[in-house]
């Protein structure tokens, strides 16, 4: 059904403040976006007809962006997306077996919802996170090198309704609705908060400082010429690394 005049209400005094933060009104679809998604939990035709009206676009238009990026859900999602990694690293890792035990623990396949409404399973793409594989997210919150034994007590954890703390940043787990919101551009107030950075992202970093490392200047210079579309500035080809 399409929003009350009270949600309406609430949409437009926050969308008018994000739309504000552009020079141009369209350049906020994608946070809207997120806005709409806070209300119910996924992109509604409802939420699309919204944005449409909203931007002076087409429902189709709105609908080609939405469908585009996977952070936008089309059906209910339960309060706590969990999120498994199964992308390269992550996947040989035990990814794979994270997320082949959770269907089976939680009873759903992937994009679906238990019955109880709380959690929604999903497999994702990478998460910038190899350095810890394999990485489970719940509602875009990093658990690191899980197993499948942990990934089991994380989702009891959720289900129970514990105080279920992320690896790292955030010192509060949200719900997806309220990530939604954040994502939409009201942060709540945790971004500083929690290890934002661990021992294995500082690893490599650590290591080159100590080899004495450096860009190579060759291929630096290369690059530059080709940007700037000078011949004269090239180097060699054979003398490339």
């Amino acid at each position: 059904m399409p929003f009350s005049d009270d949600v309406l209400a609430r949409l437009d005094a926050d969308a008018a403040q994000i739309i504000a933060r552009y020079p141009r009104p369209r350049s906020a679809l994608l946070p809207v976006l997120h806005l709409v998604q806070s209300e119910e939990g996924y992109v509604s035709e409802d939420g699309i007809a919204y944005c449409a009206a909203t931007f002076g676009l087409t429902e189709a238009e709105v609908t080609a962006v939405a469908s585009f990026y996977t952070m936008f859900k089309h059906q209910p999602v339960g309060e706590y997306h969990v999120g498994v990694c199964t992308n390269s690293l992550c996947a040989v890792m035990g990814g794979d077996a994270i997320f082949a035990d959770l269907k089976e623990y939680l009873g759903v396949g992937n994009e679906q919802t238990t019955e109880d409404g709380r959690l929604s399973l999903e497999h994702l793409e990478c998460n910038a996170a190899c350095d810890y594989a394999p990485v489970v997210m719940v509602n875009w919150e990093f658990f690191d090198n899980q197993t499948p034994r942990s990934a089991r007590e994380l989702v009891d954890g959720l289900r129970s309704g514990a105080d279920v703390t992320p690896t790292r940043g955030a010192a509060r787990l949200c719900t997806w609705k309220q990530a939604s919101r954040i994502l939409a551009g009201f942060p709540d107030g945790q971004a500083a908060t929690g290890r934002t950075v661990g021992e294995p992202s500082l690893a490599g970093l650590r290591l080159a400082r100590a080899q004495g490392w450096t860009p190579d200047e060759d291929l630096a210079a290369e690059r530059r010429a080709a940007g700037s579309g000078d011949p004269a500035a090239r180097t060699d080809p054979g003398s490339m690394p």
